[in-house]
Order: structure tokens, then sequence, then C-alpha cells
């Protein structure tokens, strides 16, 4: 199947269960606003997508619960977006294209809506009609995902690190931290929900790990060569904060053969997976590694 297909199919049903859990279980309407701002805002889906991918490519259904899985870490995501975009953090008025929550709604109620966004997604998955076993698993790991292992402190480690010369070794750790997290745990859960051994569940955070520095690597080089219009956010604001990245740190065209090694590595895992695990197709991840090239 071709992944826009495949997205056409699936990602509607995401929405919904982000959009029907909003509208079910909050109780202020200003707070449900803001936050059903920033989910409609769109944008690829890349996090969900590649979660439902991984269950499909082991020819297992996608059912509802996959859908809420996947919705509830799509919000993880967006409330990570709003408190990026906030003053304190990035200071971006643009976001998807359209501006940024707290140029909408304020800073207090931003912040109150990713707030809600990131604690609602443990609710959801808790209500999914999972064993305990693997609904404890997936509620651990997004915690060690997005928290003060994961997401959370590849954030700090940035903010830190700006106006500093950083080792290429330590920007890819704060990469692997502030944005490889949530890829991993999309393919990690994914494993999880296709109900896949361990050694199995490891390639695939094996894969997890180069599609999470290509992913960065890429959104690098694009604040350098894109426009404004292209981005749907600021370009060029990585340069005015002074921040690290594989272009100011290797140039541009080292960074693009940088990029050009995660994407090859990911696509050798993804082929020893095919070679090795007999229900295992590798068709959907490989368009999805495609979309992280240049």
């Amino acid at each position: 199947m071709k992944l826009a297909d495949f997205s056409a199919i699936h990602l509607p049903a995401v929405e919904n269960e982000m959009l029907a859990f909003l509208d079910e279980y909050t109780s202020d309407e200003k707070l449900k606003e803001s936050m059903v701002y920033s989910i409609r805002a769109g944008g690829k889906r890349i996090r969900p997508l590649l979660l439902l991918a991984t269950v499909a490519s082991f020819e297992e259904v996608i059912n509802t619960t996959v859908y809420q899985v996947a919705a509830a870490l799509e919000m993880v995501h967006t409330y990570s977006l709003i408190h990026d975009d906030l003053p304190a953090m990035d200071n971006d008025d643009l976001r998807r294209g359209k501006p940024t929550n707290h140029k909408i709604y304020g800073e207090a109620l931003a912040i109150l809506a990713g707030d809600g966004l990131l604690t609602g997604a443990f609710q959801l998955i808790s209500m999914t009609h999972l064993a305990n076993s693997p609904k404890l698993l997936l509620l651990q790991q997004l915690a060690v995902s997005a928290g003060t292992q994961g997401m959370v402190a590849g954030q700090a480690a940035d903010i830190e690190g700006e106006t500093k010369q950083l080792a290429l070794e330590e920007l890819a750790f704060i990469h692997e931290r502030k944005t490889g997290r949530l890829i991993h745990y999309a393919l990690l859960a994914g494993g999880v929900l296709a109900d896949q051994p361990e050694e199995v569940v490891g390639e695939l955070q094996q894969l997890a790990r180069h599609l999470g520095l290509a992913f960065q690597i890429r959104d690098d080089l694009l604040d350098v060569i894109s426009t404004t219009e292209e981005l749907g956010k600021t370009a060029g604001k990585d340069a005015e904060m002074e921040k690290n990245t594989y272009p100011r740190l290797l140039g541009i065209e080292k960074t693009k053969t940088a990029l050009k090694a995660e994407i090859t590595s990911a696509n050798e895992i993804i082929e020893r997976l095919e070679q090795t695990v007999y229900s295992f197709k590798g068709q959907l991840l490989r368009q999805l590694v495609q979309q992280f090239d240049i």
C-alpha cells in the first residue's frame, strides 16, 4: 500500500480519537478550545504514522486501541510544540503555518493547554482495552520517553547549550532525547501492540535511533535552506538563537552526508527485519524513512 493511501485511511481515526477525548474529558471550554486549536493545526503526524505503520508491518490489525495509543503520542508531541513556542523557550509566533497557541490564547492558557494534553495522553492510554502488562509498559515508556530521561531532558540540554560550542557527540545526545525519544516510543509501542518479542522490539529501537537523528538533522537543514512559507514556522530561528545544529558544526554538505548515512542505516535495519521476521513487510516503513530525506 502507498503511504498516502495508508495515511488517508488511518490518520482521520487518530484525529477523531484526540478530538473525542478532549471533548468528553475537558470541563473548561476555553481550555478545550486552546487544546483543539493546536491539535487541528495539523502537521505530518509522523509519530502516530510510525506507530501505525509498525503495527501494519507485522500484518496486525489496526484497531481502536492502536488508534488511541497513537493519539496519546500525538497529544504529547503537540503539548511539546505549544511549550516550545513560548517566549521563555523558542519565542516563536508561527507553527504549522498558523499563529502559535500563546499568540491566540495568551501564555497562561497555552501553558495549561500543554499541561492538559500531556496528562490527558496518560489518561487515554489508561482507558484502552489492553491487558495490564502491555498497558503498564506503554504508560511507563511514554513517561520515560517524554520526561526527564527523554524529551524534557533533551530540551533542557538544548537550552543550556545555546551560545556554547558543543561537540558533535554532545549535539547527537541532545537530539536523541529531544527529538528521538518520541520517535523511539512510536516504534516501541508499535512493536508492543503487534505483540513482538523482545529481540524484535530491540531492532525497532535501533531503527528509531537512526530515524530520530535523521529527523533532527533534516530539521536543522531545512531551517537553513527553506523559507518560512515552506516550513510553516519561522526559518533561520536556530541561527538567531545561536543554537547548536548540524549545519553550524558540519556545514551544509557534510550535514547532508550525515543525513544520508542515518537513512541508509535505517533501511538496512528494515531489510534485516524482513529477512529474519516472517510476518514483517517493510514497504510502509521504507516509504516513511524516505520522508526524512531532503
